[in-house]
């Protein structure tokens, strides 16, 4: 599969503005379209379920100082969406355009910014998202959940410094499972791009004693040579270990699996999960 559309959800926060770089250099590499969507929150939301106790002129306040900060957040999300693009040279469309190079479009909606990712993103070959923040911690974490639960993409988790470049040197954190697979499938085209491609296992994580191999032999199938490391760690450090091994590889990429403790709970993600969302320094592909 190739990356011919990208989804940027932006709130106009700096992240977000690092999120829309990252896009940027991956729609000039893949010769993609970015969709970068706005969601302009709907003031009435701000009213809380118990507002039936206040008074109508509270209400009206929380109201008009909530309009007041959406209308601030599209004029900045506008304003770096604009500002990015021209310096990059993007070239704006409306629509499917023949023009060659990557383009952008810009899109606002009104209402939450995780529910129109959940469906925009399922018709999205990548979704880039800025990693939570103290800034965006909540709406963020909420957008995050919805793009790797809900619409069955690959993710770009982009970390709150950015990266000064992306997919040169690509590690797959590989343990056989149906969530590393789909990871893989959906960053195919950056691992074929890559200079250099890492598959890390884990002592005993694999569903398969040749899981590696395995992996090693498909990716040969698309013209890529990749190196074989496996290494031996307690469960609990498994994330942590992952990130060092990264590090000390110079990985300027990671693609794994997103997993979940249950079926029925999907929004509290597994502590591998957890741990490289909250630490790692370089973007990572991710699929639920």
């Amino acid at each position: 599969m190739t990356i011919k559309t990208i989804l940027v959800p932006l709130d106009g926060s700096d992240s977000s503005r690092t999120a829309l770089h990252t896009g940027i250099a991956m729609a000039r590499d893949c010769e993609a379209h970015l969709n970068v969507v706005h969601v302009r929150a709907n003031p009435k939301d701000a009213v809380p379920l118990l507002g039936e106790g206040m008074s109508g002129a509270v209400i009206e306040d929380i109201i008009a100082a909530a309009e007041k900060e959406a209308v601030e957040r599209a004029r900045k999300s506008r304003e770096i969406f604009d500002e990015v693009c021209s310096s990059q040279g993007i070239a704006w469309v409306d629509g499917p355009s023949a023009t060659g190079g990557p383009t952008a479009t810009w899109i606002e909606e009104t209402g939450r910014e995780d529910e129109v990712v959940a469906i925009r993103g399922r018709l999205a070959d990548m979704i880039v998202v800025s990693r939570p923040t103290n800034e965006t911690a909540v709406s963020a974490t909420m957008t995050l959940n919805a793009a790797m639960v809900e619409t069955g993409r690959g993710v770009l988790v982009v970390p709150p410094g950015g990266s000064d470049g992306f997919g040169k040197r690509v590690a797959i954190s590989w343990n056989g499972s149906a969530e590393a697979a789909r990871a893989v499938a959906a960053a195919m085209p950056l691992i074929e791009g890559a200079e250099k491609v890492l598959i890390l296992t884990i002592d005993g994580d694999s569903a398969s004693p040749n899981a590696a191999t395995q992996l090693n032999d498909y990716l040969a199938w698309h013209g890529v040579n990749a190196e074989i490391e496996t290494t031996p760690v307690s469960e609990s450090q498994v994330g942590a270990t992952v990130l060092k091994r990264c590090g000390d590889w110079n990985a300027d990429l990671l693609v794994m699996g997103a997993y979940t403790h249950s079926r029925l709970r999907q929004l509290i993600m597994g502590g591998v999960t957890r741990h490289v969302l909250a630490e790692a320094t370089l973007p990572v592909v991710m699929v639920h």
